[in-house]
């Protein structure tokens, strides 16, 4: 005896887009694996995981109404596919996608801490030759210059001008606002910052930047 599991077209077709998003999930969690066990090449990787997200997309357009959660679907059918999850619903690009995008943005965010470490060092310094050698002058100059190398992880944290820069904020801090660094101190100042300015361009090269 032949047992229906439809009763109309419609229903068949709904059916038909069941087995299909089956393996579409299928295929995406074996691939997932796939890819972390190395097994296959990074662009065969990316090629077969952007087809299958695009059909993937297409298919859970239409089937929106019917499967308002892929999630529940996997449940229901104890797919076990939490990678395939991943990649199809949370992310919708593949993983190498990410890991170029990740890259990048790091690297742009490190580009922009550079730039700005460098401008604090030249504002401090600048600062310094048109003799503005008041406490409540240098000081806020120091804690930026201190906060945008603080930021860069590429430096590591016994950096020189990290040290020097926390050794001059702590003297500042018990000295008055009001107060002024001697010539002598100013000297050494600008000749730390040099120093350290110095030591932090030359340092970006080994890592990387």
């Amino acid at each position: 005896m032949e047992v229906k599991l439809w009763n109309d077209k419609r229903e068949r077709e709904m059916y038909e887009n069941f087995a299909e998003l089956y393996a579409i999930i299928r295929a995406t969690e074996k691939l997932e694996k796939a890819y972390i066990r190395d097994t296959i090449s990074p662009s065969e990787y990316e090629t077969n995981c952007q087809k299958l997200i695009a059909h993937f997309k297409t298919l859970s357009s239409t089937l929106k109404d019917t499967i308002p959660s892929i999630e529940r679907f996997a449940d229901t059918y104890k797919m076990d596919c939490p990678a395939a999850i991943n990649r199809l619903v949370v992310s919708g690009v593949p993983a190498t996608v990410e890991h170029r995008a990740a890259a990048v943005a790091s690297s742009t965010t490190s580009a922009a801490i550079v730039a700005e470490c460098v401008q604090n060092f030249i504002t401090a310094m600048d600062s310094l030759k048109l003799n503005m050698v008041a406490v409540d002058q240098v000081h806020p100059l120091l804690s930026d210059l201190s906060t945008s190398l603080s930021k860069l992880t590429i430096l590591p944290p016994d950096f020189e001008g990290k040290m020097k820069m926390k050794e001059w904020i702590s003297r500042l801090s018990k000295m008055g606002a009001a107060d002024e660094l001697t010539e002598q101190q100013s000297r050494q100042l600008h000749f730390d910052l040099e120093s350290s300015y110095n030591s932090f361009m030359a340092a970006l090269p080994n890592a990387g930047t």
